[in-house]
């Protein structure tokens, strides 16, 4: 008899099966079921099947032909507490009996015969009754012998009993009394018992074996054949004649149409039965398994096989009847990573599989940590499960580049290699299993953006923009100086940056630049940037950018004296300007650096000659370098010759014509009054946005932080007035004409012995109207010192500002750093006496936060 139980009622409960005798409820243990017909078989999802032999213990059993049996299903859930309980009753109706009948079941073997005189009806006291026959002993045939009367044969685990017409003996496997034997290469466990059982009036003995299969399997990934040996010698003693043989599945007996539609085969051969069963039938199951956290599956079937034969000798018949579970070795079934990527559209998509139903994807482990699968589609990720017919599953993935979980880097300026490891967190049910399948997802992609650089000028300054790429700021701002390159000093030049672009002021006359050509009325200066990624030393771009910049060579003067400038170019590199002479070498510059000269002189002196061409004189004198220069180390020389030429008109008259009119009246000025003010502000950072109020002095910084000032021409918006700074100077006390000093401006031009100065441009904004009535400049903080000793911790700062009539330019008034010669002077010693000019600023004090910094 079989009871089947459904997985929607038995799943996640444990179940008890206990047996219905009369009033009896007799709890089966595992014990008490192999010893009395009962065996139970579930797969891992609940689906249970309950076999019961029909010779049971606790089987009523009318003539052996009715058969009523009863059994209480006790389901428990979480807790004791929560039970279902199910009494199931059946009545079956079985004849087809053979002299001998032997199963072969999971936990146990079972063999019966018909007895030789069943139960007679006897009279007792003049009641007719039946008189039953009763087992006394028994005989257990292994190497050595082993007597039992009956009540120890129980007590050891053994089932023998008798029914009306039968004699029943079942043993489990693997017990003392049973021993293994090999028949035509299958393993068999043997039974063999003679047994004494009293009947009416005499003694009977009855020789009983039974012999099941424990092995016969052989496995490929399709098929699995199973091998019964065709006599089986502990059971015969005589030749034999098979009657009828059958096959089925779950104890059912299939039709030679079912088996050929499931694809089971059922032959016999000299020394065998043999029946194939395809891997993956419908009547079995597939199950996950992980051993070492790598994934393999097994297949499950329980096959039956019924044979009866005939002893020609007894003419007696034998059913042979083996359910026989069947489950394959570990197959491993690794799955496969598949990658659908598109590089173009920047998205991870990966498919992995293939698993069995009994398999969920619990959680991925990305680079940034772990995430369950809700947590990845709340991310934004899409993952998907994927449900086949025969259900079996795939899961699917996809994730962006742009994503933080995925890593990348660059082979090469232009590439970007993006890269996802993954650690997918799998699980079997219901059994909670976990093993982890890893996965590295790579994808190749030209998608970066060089940054780009443009630039212009105007009269004082280089103007570059950096326009930045796809990878941001990652990247230094090189500029050529010497031939070499070096990283641009941000605290020497105007930065301006933001989320993508970084502009860049670098006046004409830095030291980074270099000139190219000199003109009568101009230079030619060029810089060099290059943006240098620096991990890889890859250049990802550079710019040269050259411009003329106004600037006088040489002026001739009306009263005979003539100032002439001397650049140093790039084509005599090695020169210096220090040892340039005129034709009289003893004429040396007035003054001089390392990229200029500066000569002054009278036409009458230092070797000047005077020729005369018609109505023209001509005067000429030549700046070179008159020796040669050895360069110790170099062992290269400096040449430089530069003609100075001054033209006058030896005789020129200029006509001039006028006309009168008569004037109605006399003219007359309108009086006019008017107050115009100049202030010196000190600002709070480089955007000129916030400034220092009189209650914040004296103000507190670092040595070398920068100082931001600006002078403004107050209550006017005038365009035609600008306003020049002509000198500005730095002192310790706030009496500007106090010593020791240091120039921050000269003639409207930064002290270059100072190189931390610099010019901020001014444009228009909302503050500013007229942009020519603001001037702007930084210094870095220092402080004065004699002997390495500092003098005091504060400075002030002071300044002499023009203000101009932008139609007539002249001198000072022709703009901010117009002078043709950057003016450098080493710190003051004395203080020059300075002419008072139209307004005179100062700031201060600014005091050093901690002297212990200076260096």
């Amino acid at each position: 008899m079989r009871l089947t139980l459904d997985e929607a009622l038995a799943v996640g409960s444990q179940l008890e099966i206990a047996a219905i005798n009369g009033t009896d409820i007799i709890p089966l243990s595992p014990t008490l079921a192999a010893q009395c017909g009962y065996s139970m078989d579930s797969d891992p999802w609940g689906n249970t099947k309950v076999f019961v032999s029909l010779l049971g213990c606790y089987v009523d059993k009318q003539a052996d032909v009715t058969f009523n049996l009863g059994l209480r299903l006790q389901m428990y859930g979480d807790g004791l507490s929560k039970q279902v309980q199910h009494d199931v009753t059946e009545t079956c109706s079985y004849s087809r009996w053979a002299s001998r009948d032997i199963l072969c079941d999971r936990n146990y073997m079972e063999v019966s015969t018909l007895m030789v005189t069943p139960e007679v009806p006897v009279t007792i006291d003049g009641q007719k009754a039946v008189a039953p026959n009763s087992i006394w002993k028994m005989t257990f045939h292994t190497s050595d012998s082993k007597v039992m009367v009956l009540k120890d044969a129980h007590r050891a685990g053994y089932g023998a009993m008798t029914t009306p017409t039968r004699l029943v003996l079942r043993s489990p496997y693997n017990m003392p009394e049973t021993y293994s034997e090999e028949v035509a290469g299958v393993p068999m466990e043997v039974f063999s018992v003679s047994t004494y059982y009293k009947q009416v009036c005499r003694l009977a003995i009855l020789d009983l074996a039974a012999a099941c299969p424990t092995g016969g399997l052989v496995f490929t990934d399709e098929v699995i054949t199973w091998h019964v040996p065709r006599l089986i010698p502990p059971l015969i003693s005589s030749t034999v004649k098979i009657l009828e043989t059958h096959m089925g599945i779950d104890g059912q007996r299939l039709d030679k149409t079912m088996m050929a539609i499931r694809r089971y085969k059922l032959s016999i051969t000299e020394s065998h039965v043999v029946i194939e069963l395809p891997v993956g039938s419908p009547d079995g199951y597939y199950k996950s398994h992980a051993p070492d956290y790598a994934y393999h599956i097994t297949y499950t079937v329980e096959p039956m096989l019924e044979l009866l034969w005939r002893a020609e000798d007894t003419q007696a018949d034998t059913r042979y009847k083996v359910l026989f579970p069947i489950t394959t070795p570990l197959m491993p079934r690794p799955p496969h990573v598949i990658e659908n990527i598109v590089p173009e559209q920047k998205v991870f998509s990966v498919l992995l599989g293939t698993f069995l139903h009994d398999v969920e994807l619990h959680n991925i482990t990305f680079s940034t940590g772990v995430l369950t699968v809700a947590e990845c589609n709340a991310r934004g990720f899409d993952f998907q499960e994927h449900r086949f017919a025969n259900r079996s599953k795939t899961f699917s993935l996809r994730v962006p580049f742009s994503d933080e979980v995925v890593l990348k880097h660059n082979p090469d300026p232009l590439t970007t290699v993006y890269f996802l490891p993954l650690v997918f967190g799998l699980l079997i049910l219901p059994e909670q299993i976990p093993f982890p399948h890893p996965a590295e997802l790579e994808a190749s992609l030209e998608d970066v953006v060089l940054p780009t650089t443009t630039g212009f000028c105007d009269q004082d300054n280089f103007y570059i923009s950096v326009k930045y790429g796809s990878q941001g700021d990652n990247f230094q701002t090189m500029i050529l100086h010497a031939g070499s390159w070096r990283e641009l000093d941000t605290e020497l030049y105007s930065l301006t940056a933001n989320s993508t672009h970084v502009s860049i002021v670098v006046p004409y006359t830095a030291p980074d630049t270099v000139f190219e050509m000199v003109q009568s009325d101009s230079i030619r200066a060029r810089v060099d940037l290059l943006l240098l990624e620096t991990l890889n030393m890859w250049q990802l771009n550079d710019l040269s950018l050259s411009c003329f910049f106004p600037l006088t060579m040489t002026e001739c003067y009306s009263n005979g004296t003539v100032t002439a400038l001397a650049v140093k170019v790039e084509s005599v590199r090695n020169l210096n300007p220090e040892y340039l002479t005129l034709s009289d070498q003893s004429c040396k510059p007035v003054l001089s650096n390392e990229r200029f000269a500066f000569f002054s002189f009278n036409l009458n002196s230092c070797g000047t000659t005077r020729t005369f061409f018609d109505n023209v004189m001509v005067y000429e004198n030549e700046i070179a370098i008159h020796y040669i220069i050895c360069i110790s180390l170099t062992g290269l020389t400096s040449s430089f010759r530069h003609t100075v030429s001054c033209y006058y008109l030896l005789n020129d008259t200029e006509a001039m014509a006028f006309h009168t009119r008569p004037r109605n009246s006399d003219p007359k000025a309108d009086p006019g009054v008017g107050q115009l003010a100049v202030q010196m502000r000190l600002a709070q950072e480089v955007s000129y946005d916030l400034f220092y109020q009189t209650a914040d002095y004296p103000v507190v910084k670092y040595l070398r932080q920068p100082l931001y000032f600006e002078v403004e021409l107050m209550r006017s918006t005038d365009p035609q007035i600008a306003l020049v700074l002509e000198n500005c100077w730095a002192t310790l006390h706030e009496d500007r004409t106090t010593l020791p000093s240091w120039d921050l401006i000269v003639n409207s031009c930064e002290n270059l012995d100072d190189r931390y100065i610099v010019f901020h441009p001014v444009v228009a904004d909302a503050r500013v109207h007229v942009p020519a009535h603001v001037k702007r400049f930084s210094v870095e903080m220092f402080t004065f010192t004699t002997d390495e000793t500092v003098l005091k911790e504060q400075i002030f700062v002071h300044c002499d500002a023009v203000l101009c009539d932008t139609t007539k330019p002249d001198g000072i008034c022709s703009g901010q750093c117009a002078s043709p010669l950057r003016n450098t002077k080493p710190l003051k010693q004395t203080v020059s006496k300075r002419e008072i000019r139209q307004q005179q600023i100062s700031s201060g004090p600014i005091l050093l936060s901690d002297s212990s910094n200076f260096v």
